[in-house]
C-alpha cells in the first residue's frame, strides 16, 4: 500500500490580529523573553517550563523545531502581532499521525497577552487549516484534538467555543507540572470531519 503524500504546510498563516509563522533560530530572544516572562503562569500547566532553556538552548531547539516543521513531524508555529514585531505566544500541531491523518492543538500565550482572546483566534485559525482539504489549501485533518488539564479553566473554554466535543475526562492521566505528587485529570476535547 502507498503511503498517503504529505500535504503543504504553510510557513505563515494569518488571522485578524495575528501571525503564526514556522519557527526559525533567529526567533531566540524573543521567545526566551516571552517565556521568562510568563514562567509563574507556564510553570503551573507545562512541564517544559519547570527548567526553562537558557538563550543557547532556545537557538538549538528553534533549529530543531524548524527542522521537525520541514520533515512535518511537529507544525509548531510562533506567534506573532499582525506585523510580526512582538512574540505572543506559541501554538502548532503535535501527535501528528499522518496516516489517518490528524493531530492535536497545543497553545500557550504570553502572560502578557492574556486575556485577549488570542489563543480562541490561533485555535481557530489552526482548525480551520487543519480540516480544509489539501486541494483548498488545508491539510486535509479526519481529526484533532485539545487536551488540557482539567483544572486549567481558561484553556478548557477555547474548545467547546470551537465547535469540539468533549470525548472524555481522563481521570489521573497525568501529573501536575510543577508538582509530579499531584495527580491531574485531562480533558480530551475532538473536532472530526
Amino acid at each position: 500500500m502507498t503511503a498517503r503524500p504529505l500535504p503543504d504546510v504553510p510557513t505563515e498563516v494569518r488571522t485578524p490580529r495575528l501571525l503564526l509563522r514556522a519557527p526559525r533560530p533567529e526567533d531566540a530572544p524573543a521567545l526566551h523573553a516571552a517565556v521568562h516572562a510568563s514562567l509563574p503562569e507556564l510553570r503551573r500547566w507545562m512541564v517544559w517550563a519547570q527548567a526553562p532553556l537558557d538563550l543557547p538552548g532556545t537557538v538549538e531547539n528553534l533549529r530543531e523545531a524548524a527542522q521537525h516543521f520541514e520533515q512535518r513531524e511537529n507544525l509548531r508555529y510562533h506567534v506573532w502581532n499582525a506585523d510580526g514585531t512582538e512574540l505572543i505566544g506559541s501554538s502548532g500541531y503535535h501527535a501528528l499521525d499522518w496516516r489517518v491523518p490528524k493531530g492535536e492543538i497545543g497553545y500557550w500565550i504570553a502572560t502578557a497577552h492574556t486575556g485577549q482572546g488570542y489563543a480562541t483566534e490561533v485555535a481557530r485559525a489552526l482548525t480551520d487549516l487543519g480540516l480544509r482539504f489539501p486541494g483548498e489549501g488545508g491539510l486535509g485533518f479526519r481529526r484533532i484534538e485539545i487536551r488540557c488539564d482539567r483544572d486549567n479553566e481558561r484553556s478548557a473554554r477555547i474548545p467547546p467555543a470551537l465547535g469540539y466535543t468533549l470525548d472524555a475526562t481522563l481521570v489521573n492521566d497525568s501529573v501536575a507540572a510543577h508538582d509530579p505528587s499531584q495527580l491531574r485529570d485531562t480533558l480530551l476535547f475532538s473536532i472530526t470531519r
